[in-house]
């Protein structure tokens, strides 16, 4: 793989870092800042909210810059971002700053995932867009547990210090590696970017991006209490058993990505019906501690092996000067996925059966996002025996 590509990895990761990291530091923030536990919750909530908001306004722009161009622009708006939050006087600016480092997210993974694709074979598409987010898998590993420790030794400001830090390097990084490119005509940077979103296959992709991840986060959010209360393990044996998790995160990511490459079709089908057994297993698995163990390890792997084909899939479907918005709205399908499965986790336990269902009503959700899968995969099919069907010979006059 070339170095070019790692220095998106290297981007991904400070993301990925600023966008967990404040989870570990939802009592440190809300102390120093005179606001409530619940509101400092908020703010991973503003972030979600920012990515999502942010596809479609830098998305407006993406087909007018060069793609190098662009990333190194959206390093800027990650690192000032994070330089904000460092420095927020107050709850709000801190908030406002969330928000407006998210900004960058999607479009970052979105252009990110396009660039990693021209960067390699044709045959290794979809294994350079798994590199890149490993990035988020690391993060998650690794990133996240040092901010956590580092803001909890020196204060939660010096967590924001170092991940611009990050961003910092990132922007060089990117600006050294990256290969310039030239932005698209005219004529092509706006009506056909904005017109790939009336796709119908992209369209029946971004929704199966959001039942999927909605699957996820519904069990993903919950799995501390989950494994707590109903397993019955310590608090103090949660960070361990997330690593476990952080682990399954970049082998499935990694393992999606290869997949992909050999039969896209397959790998994306294959996927979504592992993540939705493995959340059907882990409604039983729970109750025993060694299977839930094993069980989260595989809740891991089967999530992010989605990730690269459904990456790969939209990019497809988008096919031209769209490639770049279509591929930042997935980024932010996943996102939206995130919010309504944590939503749909905390229905199930206020209002439902309870905690130790929440498994078993996320992976619910993967079987519907297998189902508009086919149905794309159907209607793509036979839009393709109409177009390929002769015409009928004209009757003699």
């Amino acid at each position: 793989m070339p170095l070019a590509l790692y220095a998106l990895t290297a981007g991904a990761f400070g993301i990925g870092v600023t966008e967990f990291v404040i989870m570990g530091l939802l009592l440190e923030v809300g102390a120093d800042l005179g606001v409530s536990i619940s509101a400092a919750g908020l703010l991973i909530s503003g972030y979600a909210l920012g990515v999502v908001v942010g596809a479609p306004l830098l998305g407006a722009i993406a087909g007018r810059w060069s793609r190098k161009t662009l990333l190194m622009g959206l390093m800027v708006v990650f690192t000032l971002g994070n330089l904000a939050c460092a420095l927020a006087p107050d709850y709000w600016t801190l908030m406002a700053a969330r928000v407006l480092t998210a900004f960058a997210h999607a479009s970052f993974f979105g252009v990110g995932s396009v660039v990693a694709t021209g960067l390699v074979a044709p045959n290794r598409k979809a294994s350079a867009i798994a590199i890149m987010f490993t990035g988020l898998t690391v993060a998650n590993i690794l990133g996240v547990p040092f901010g956590t420790w580092l803001g909890q030794a020196y204060g939660w400001r010096s967590t924001f210090w170092a991940v611009t830090l990050v961003g910092v390097a990132a922007f060089a990084v990117i600006a050294l590696l990256v290969p310039r490119d030239r932005p698209a005509p005219r004529e092509q940077s706006s009506e056909n970017a904005l017109a790939v979103l009336s796709r119908r296959p992209v369209l029946l992709g971004l929704l199966t991006t959001v039942l999927s991840w909605v699957g996820v986060f519904a069990a993903f959010t919950y799995i501390a209490p989950i494994l707590t209360q109903v397993t019955g393990f310590s608090e103090s044996a949660v960070s361990p058993i997330l690593l476990v998790f952080g682990a399954g995160l970049v082998a499935g990511n990694l393992l999606g990505g290869k997949l992909a490459d050999r039969r896209l079709v397959p790998a994306m089908l294959g996927s979504l019906a592992a993540l939705a057994v493995v959340l059907f297993a882990m409604r039983f698995a729970i109750h025993q501690p060694i299977a839930a163990v094993i069980s989260v390890g595989l809740f891991g792997a089967a999530a992010f092996a989605t990730v690269p084909p459904l990456q790969m899939w939209l990019l497809e479907k988008a096919d031209g000067a769209g490639q770049g918005l279509a591929s930042s709205f997935n980024i932010a399908a996943f996102n939206l996925g995130n919010a309504i499965g944590a939503w749909l986790g905390g229905a199930v336990i206020d209002h439902g059966p309870g905690l130790g269902a929440v498994p078993l009503v996320a992976g619910i959700v993967p079987v519907a996002a297998l189902g508009v899968a086919l149905l794309a995969i159907q209607l793509e099919r036979r839009s393709a025996s109409v177009d390929a069907s002769p015409a009928l010979p004209c009757p003699a006059e």
